[in-house]
C-alpha cells in the first residue's frame, strides 16, 4: 500500500480514459474518471486471478453492467498487461480489440459483453449462482468471488429488479458489486428521474449494503475486505463519485460533475483536455504512455497476483489428489462434455403435447447430466419443466445442492443469469417460459446469440391453440420474430442461434438431442400446449426417422415424382398428414410432406439434399399457425403459404382451429385451390 502510487495509478486510469475517447472523438470519459479508484484497488489488491492463465477456471470474475464505461476496464488491464499501447490507441476503430462497448474476451479480462445496460450485473449474478453450484458439489475451495459494475442508469433498468430480489434471496454472499453513484446521466441529473433510497431497496432485498466515498481509497479497501468476509448475503457498496474527476477548464479551474462529461470527448464540453491531462500527471504528447512509477508498481502486482494464484493452484492440486474421482468430473463439467445420453430410450405416450414429451426428456436429463441448472418463471407445472423438478430439488439459500432455479415472474432476468450461468463455466443453463413471453427475454437472447452461448430455451404454448387464454397469450408473430436470428450470423459466422419446432414426441427427442450437443449457440425448442397426433413411421421406428430433423428438414411422407410438397413445421405437420389422406382420397394426389423444425440447419444442408426434400419445380404449400412469412422462404415464390395474418381470440384450441381454417379439410381444400 502506497498512497502516493495508488493515487498516481488510479490518475493513470482516468487520463487513459479521457485520451481514448478524445482520439476516437467518440465515448464516454466522465464515468470511468469516476470509477478509476474504485478498479485500482480492486484489481491490485483483491482481485484473485492468474496473470499467466487467464483462462483458469477459479478466478475471479468482473462483470461490467456500464458497458459505456469500457476504457475503464481497458485502461485497468492495459496496466496489468493485458492490453497493449496500440490496442487502447485505436479504441473504436475497425479490426480493434477496444470496441466501444466491451465484448466477452476472456483471453484479455473481459467476462461478458455488456452496455444493454442492467444485464451486465445480473449475468453476474448468474455466474455466482453456477459457482455457488459448483461449490456445492466439490468443495468449499472453490470460493472465488464474482464482481459487478453498476451505474445510476443500470439501477434503474427494471431488469435490477430481478438481480437484486434472486440475489438476496438466494443470499449469494459471493456477489459484491460496485453501484458507481455520480448522480450524473447522459441527458440529466438523476435527480429529475428518481428520488428512491437505493440502499434501503437492496437491503429489503435482502443485501448487506455499504455507502462509502468511491475517491477514498481507505473506504474502498475497508468495504472490499468486509465484503469478501460476508457468508451471509450479496454486498452492494455505493461508491459516491463524481463525474468527470480530474477534470479542469483551461485555466485549471475543476470542471467535474457536469452531465456533459457523460457521453463526449473532454474537448466537446467546457473542461480542457490537454490541461485535464496535466492535471492528472499525464505527458499530453504520449497520453497512451503508462506512467513509470505506475509501471513499475504494477510489475510488482501483477508478480504478486502470479504467486498468489500459484499458490491457490498447489491447494487445487492437493485436493485433486485426494479426490481423483470428483477431479475428472469437475474437468468434464469444465470442458463442456455431455455424458452418453441415449435419447431413443426416452418413453413417449402417443398423441401428447411436444411440451410433455419435453418433460419426459428433462426427467431423463435430470438424471443423467449432472451440471444443469434448469429455471422456469413461475410456470413449472405449466411449460413442463417439473418434470426435472420431480427429480431434484430447488436451489436455495445455503442450498446449492440442487439443480432447478425458480426465478419467479422475471423473464428478462432468467434468460441474463442463464447467460451468466453459461458465461461462467462447467454449468449448462436452461430457461423456461411460455412462448409469447419470450418477447420479455429478446434483449438477453439477443446477448446470447452475440456472446454464442449454449444457452437452452424451451417455450412452450407455441400457438394460438393456447385457446381460452386469447391473444394475450397465443403466439403469432413470435416464431418469426426468433427465426430471424437463424439468418443472423455470429461473429463467428455461424448461424447465430438455432429454432427447433419438433413436429411430434419423437421429434422432440431428436430436437433435445440437437441443442444438447449444440455447444456453439443458443438453442430455442418450441414446443405445444396441445396433444399432437404423432407422424405415421415409414418403418415402424419413428425415432429413428425423426434423427431426420437433425439435417433441419425432412421428408415424413415421400412418394415417386409427387404433384405437390407439402411443408410445415410444429403441430401443422399432423395437420398435414390428415389433409395428405383427403387429396389421395379424393383427388388421387401424390403427396409428400416434410417436417422442417429448423429453416437455419436445413438452408447449411447441400443444394442436393435440399432438393430432395423440396423439389425446385414443384409446387409447394406451407402450413404455419404463425405469420406465413415463417415458411414463404421455403415455399418459394410460386409457392403458398397459408398461415396466421392476425391476432387470436378467446375459444377452445379446436374450435380456432376450425374458425382460423387449420383443420385437415380446411387445408387440404386450401391445396386443392392452390393446385387449380
Amino acid at each position: 500500500m502506497n498512497k502516493e502510487l495508488d493515487q498516481l495509478a488510479a490518475d493513470n486510469i482516468r487520463a487513459l480514459a479521457v485520451a481514448m475517447v478524445e482520439k476516437a472523438n467518440s465515448g464516454h470519459p466522465g464515468g470511468p474518471m469516476g470509477g478509476a479508484d474504485y478498479m485500482h484497488i480492486l484489481y491490485s489488491e483483491f482481485f484473485n486471478y492468474d496473470p499467466s492463465d487467464m483462462k483458469w477456471p477459479f478466478r475471479d470474475r468482473f462483470f461490467m453492467d456500464a458497458g459505456h464505461l469500457s476504457t475503464l476496464m481497458y485502461a485497468q488491464y492495459y496496466l496489468l498487461g493485458n492490453y497493449s499501447k496500440d490496442d487502447v490507441s485505436n479504441f473504436r476503430q475497425w479490426g480493434s480489440v477496444t470496441p466501444g462497448h466491451p465484448e466477452v474476451d476472456v483471453a484479455r479480462g473481459i467476462e461478458n459483453t455488456s452496455g444493454p445496460l442492467g444485464q451486465g450485473h445480473t449475468m453476474g449474478v448468474g455466474a455466482a449462482v453456477a459457482a455457488n453450484f459448483l461449490k456445492a458439489r466439490f468443495g468449499d475451495w472453490m470460493n472465488h468471488k464474482i464482481y459487478g459494475f453498476i451505474s445510476d442508469g443500470g439501477v434503474q433498468e427494471e431488469i435490477s429488479q430481478g438481480a437484486g430480489r434472486i440475489a438476496g434471496h438466494l443470499g449469494l454472499s459471493n456477489f459484491i458489486m460496485f453501484y458507481d453513484s455520480n448522480d450524473v446521466q447522459l441527458s440529466s441529473k438523476t435527480d429529475e428521474v428518481t428520488s428512491e433510497d437505493t440502499a434501503k431497496k437492496y437491503e429489503a432485498w435482502g443485501w448487506k449494503v455499504v455507502t462509502i466515498d468511491g475517491h477514498d481509497h481507505d473506504q474502498i479497501r475497508k468495504a472490499l475486505t468486509d465484503a469478501n468476509a460476508e457468508t451471509e448475503k450479496p454486498t452492494l457498496i455505493i461508491g459516491e463519485t463524481i463525474m468527470g474527476k480530474g477534470c479542469v477548464t483551461a485555466d485549471g479551474t475543476p470542471y467535474e460533475g457536469y452531465t456533459e462529461l457523460h457521453g463526449k470527448p473532454i474537448g466537446n464540453t467546457g473542461a480542457d483536455y490537454e490541461k485535464t491531462l496535466v492535471n492528472l500527471g499525464a505527458d499530453v504528447d504520449n497520453p497512451f504512455d503508462i506512467y513509470s512509477k505506475v509501471e513499475e508498481y504494477y510489475e510488482g502486482i501483477i508478480n504478486k497476483k502470479k504467486d498468489e494464484a500459484q499458490a491457490k493452484k498447489r491447494e487445487i492440486d492437493a485436493w485433486r489428489s485426494e479426490n481423483a474421482e470428483l477431479s475428472s468430473k469437475l474437468d468434464g463439467f469444465l470442458e463442456g462434455k455431455l455424458p452418453n445420453l441415449d435419447f431413443s430410450s426416452i418413453e413417449q405416450k402417443e398423441g401428447q403435447a411436444t411440451r410433455a414429451a419435453s418433460s419426459n426428456v428433462l426427467a431423463y436429463l435430470a438424471q443423467n447430466v449432472e451440471n444443469m441448472i434448469v429455471s422456469s418463471a413461475d410456470l413449472s407445472n405449466s411449460d413442463k419443466t417439473d418434470g426435472f423438478l420431480k427429480k431434484t430439488s430447488v436451489l436455495k439459500k445455503g442450498d446449492f445442492s440442487g439443480a432447478f432455479l425458480q426465478a419467479g415472474v422475471a423473464e428478462l432476468t432468467m434468460a441474463t443469469m442463464a447467460n451468466g450461468i453459461a458465461l461462467h463455466g462447467g454449468v449448462m443453463a436452461v430457461v423456461a417460459t411460455f412462448f409469447v413471453f419470450s418477447d420479455y427475454m429478446k434483449p438477453a437472447i439477443r446477448l446470447s446469440c452475440i456472446q454464442e452461448l449454449p444457452v437452452k430455451f424451451v417455450w412452450t404454448h407455441d400457438a394460438f391453440r393456447v385457446g381460452e387464454d386469447g391473444p394475450t397469450h397465443q403466439p403469432i408473430e413470435q416464431e418469426a420474430q426468433i427465426r430471424l436470428l437463424e439468418k443472423l450470423k455470429n461473429h463467428s459466422h455461424e448461424q447465430s442461434f438455432v429454432a427447433l419446432r419438433p413436429a411430434d414426441s419423437q421429434e422432440t427427442n431428436v430436437a433435445w438431442k440437437m441443442a444438447m450437443e449444440n455447444q456453439k449457440t443458443p438453442t430455442g425448442l418450441i414446443l405445444s400446449r396441445q396433444g399432437i397426433g404423432d407422424v405415421p413411421a415409414k418403418s415402424g421406428n419413428r425415432y429413428e426417422e425423426a434423427l431426420n430433423a437433425e439435417k433441419g428438414g425432412y421428408l415424413v411422407q415421400e412418394v415417386a415424382d409427387p404433384d405437390v410438397i407439402l411443408i410445415a413445421n410444429g403441430s401443422e405437420v399432423s395437420t398435414l398428414v390428415a389433409a395428405t389422406k383427403l387429396l389421395e382420397e379424393k383427388e388421387g394426389l401424390k403427396v409428400n410432406i416434410a417436417s422442417i423444425p429448423s429453416e437455419g440447419i436445413f438452408r447449411q444442408q447441400s443444394e442436393a439434399y435440399q432438393e430432395t426434400v423440396i423439389p425446385p419445380n414443384k409446387p409447394v404449400f406451407g402450413l404455419t399457425a404463425g405469420l406465413p412469412v415463417n415458411l414463404e422462404g421455403l415455399a418459394g415464390p410460386n409457392g403458398k403459404v397459408f398461415g396466421l395474418e392476425h391476432f387470436g381470440y378467446s375459444a377452445p384450441a379446436k374450435v380456432l382451429d376450425e374458425k382460423f381454417g387449420f383443420t385437415g379439410d380446411q387445408v387440404y381444400q386450401q391445396v386443392v385451390d392452390f393446385l387449380k
